[in-house]
Parts: structure tokens; sequence; C-alpha cells
């Protein structure tokens, strides 16, 4: 690990030299990948040279605890060898975690897709409350939020929708959310009292930064205008606004109705669909991997049950790592840090172990 991490002091080094050079200095470009790479290291130079300074302070004590006289010194000195020692662990487990293989979509924008499963209106229902719940999450990191396409239900809720979720790192706290949420409350309309159970099915997908890293080819594109059906006042209504692309050679289907412009609805719906080909490429590439690290914190895979909202009890459960938090009412208006900062540490650890076999 401590060669790892010299390695890092070391480009650590050239990198802060290279950002002072006029050739970086002329090139944004250059200047933007440097800072990028720099930032990207900087926390881990920075608490590698914290590591080193208790290990000098430790070293300095042992070197002069034998020859110190004055006895209240002495014990003074024995304290602070104590709490460096005990304080070196955590510090060498923050580095491990700060070593591990960054997933490079973290810092990334999201697209999160929700559509009702099972459970007809009490799924568009429920689909309602999960978008709710992700945007007043989205509202307290200071994130911005835009919806591309919806599909309403005539309860109230949602068949489907579709938004766009902007910030700095959105992909590395929402990435888990990926599966199938689950339900289980008695229906207004269930006179008998009777829990029902519905589901809903999250797609969480890092938002590709520049369409042209996707390759699409027009001829496998087919592009359709229609009216859009939503809310949005008399030009939305009356004008083929809404597009719709089918990407021919994988039969995806994106569409996008909420802009005013019919060239805005095409340029949203092209990142959905560069985000959706994206994520076919990843899990290809996710299944050539050996089984190694199995990641039980979830495959991503939509067809996987993860979490159960239960109203009757007023609690949610995880059911990837078994972690019941007893507060409905707080995570679905968005408080969803503990969760997702339980579900991260799980992530860290079983990266851990598999780095360690």
């Amino acid at each position: 690990m401590f060669a790892k991490l010299d390695e890092v002091v070391k480009k650590h080094d050239e990198l802060t030299e290279l950002m002072g050079t006029q050739e970086v200095a002329s090139n944004p470009k250059k200047m933007m990948e440097y800072n990028k790479a720099l930032n990207d290291i900087t926390p881990i130079v920075e608490k590698y040279k914290e590591y080193k300074g208790y290990m000098e302070d430790l070293d300095f004590i042992k070197e002069n605890i034998k020859s110190e006289k004055d006895h209240d010194m002495k014990e003074m000195m024995q304290e602070e060898m104590k709490e460096i020692e005990a304080t070196l662990p955590g510090i060498e487990d923050e580095l491990k975690i700060l070593l591990l293989p960054k997933d490079p979509n973290d810092d990334k924008n999201v697209i999160i897709e929700i559509r009702g499963g099972a459970g007809g209106d009490e799924a568009a229902l429920f689909s309602a409350n999960l978008f709710r719940m992700f945007t007043r999450y989205a509202e307290r990191n200071k994130w911005k939020y835009e919806v591309i396409s919806k599909s309403e239900a005539g309860v109230g809720g949602l068949k489907e929708i579709v938004f766009s979720i902007n910030g700095a790192g959105a992909y590395s706290k929402l990435k888990f959310e990926s599966g199938v949420h689950r339900v289980q409350r008695v229906p207004e309309t269930e006179s008998s009292g009777r829990i029902h159970t519905s589901t809903a099915t999250v797609a969480v997908l890092p938002e590709i930064d520049d369409v042209e890293q996707v390759e699409l080819k027009n001829s496998d594109l087919k592009i359709d205008t229609f009216r859009s059906s939503g809310a949005g006042g008399q030009h939305v209504n009356t004008t083929d606004s809404a597009v719709r692309i089918t990407h021919l050679p994988t039969g995806i289907v994106v569409e996008c109705q909420d802009g005013r412009s019919q060239l805005k609805n095409k340029e949203q719906a092209m990142k959905v669909l560069a985000a959706k080909i994206y994520e076919v490429e990843l899990e290809k590439q996710r299944s050539e991997v050996d089984g190694a690290r199995k990641l039980q914190v979830g495959t991503g895979s939509r067809s996987e049950k993860i979490r159960t909202y239960n109203y009757p009890q007023g609690r949610v459960t995880d059911h990837r790592i078994k972690l019941t938090l007893h507060k409905l009412d707080a995570i679905l208006d968005g408080d969803l840090t503990e969760m997702i900062d339980a579900l991260i540490t799980f992530d860290q650890a079983e990266l851990l172990q598999s780095v360690g076999e």
C-alpha cells in the first residue's frame, strides 16, 4: 500500500509542477484535465501526510521516552503514544478506501427512470412517491432536477417518469437505487383495511457528458415527432414538439415531450438514449468479469427487489444490506443520507475484501 501511496505523492508533485507551466496555462483543455486529476488524488495525499505526521510523532516519542527522567512528562508521552497507536489503524483504513479503484461515473449527473410495476393505480401512486423522494433528496443536496418525460395516471400517480438530476457526485450517491422498490400499505380505496403490496422499478443511469462518446449512427435511429399530451400550455399541446427515438439495433425507445421546443426535446431524448446504450455496454463488461466479487449490495438489475417501504410499521428495509430504519416519513421526504451512506460503506467494505483476496 505504501509503495502505491508514494507513487500517488510523486504524481501529485508532477501535476502541481505542470500546472505552473506556460504550456498548460495557455491550454484550457489541458488545464481542466490536470486540475481534475489533481483534485482526484489530493485527498489521498493529504490523508497520507496526516498518517506520516502521526508516524513521525510516534517515532519521536519512542526514541525519547526511555531517556525521559521527569515522571509526569514520561506519563504524558505514554498517554500520547497510546492515542496515536489507537488512531493509526483508522487512518490506514481510510487510506485503503481512498486507494480503491474509483467508478469513472461517480462524478456524473444521473438520469432516473421510474416505472409503476405490479399494483395498478397503487403502483402509479407509489411511483409518484418515489419521484418526490428523489427530487426532495436532490433539493437537500442543492442539486437541480428536470423532468424529461412522464406518463400520468388518472389517480394522481405516474405510470412512468424520466428525469435528470444534476449535481456533483450525484451518480456516486444514487447508483444503488436501481432495482425494484416495494410498498406495503392500505390503499385509500380499500374499505376492508387490507394491506396491498405494489412495486415500482427504478433505473439510475450515468448521464453521458458528450453524446458523441456513444456511437449512434443516424441509420440506426428512427425519429418520430408527435403532439405532446402533457401539461405545458397552448404551445406545447398544439405543435408536434414531442420526440420519440427508436434505436433499431437494440429496440430501445425513448421519448421526450416536456420541453417547449422540438429541438430541446430531441437533445434530451438523445441524452437518455446514449445513457441507456452506455448501460447496455456496461452490463456486457460486468458479465465478462469473473465473479470473484459478487456485489452483494446489488447488481443494479431492474428485476432485483432491493427495498420495502412498510407504511403500517413506519419502516423502510433495504434487503441487500439487511438495514431497517423506522423513519418512513422522513425517507419519503428525501432524507436518504443514512441509507445511502450505509450502502456506500457496505460496498467499500466488500470491495476492500475482494482486493485483499
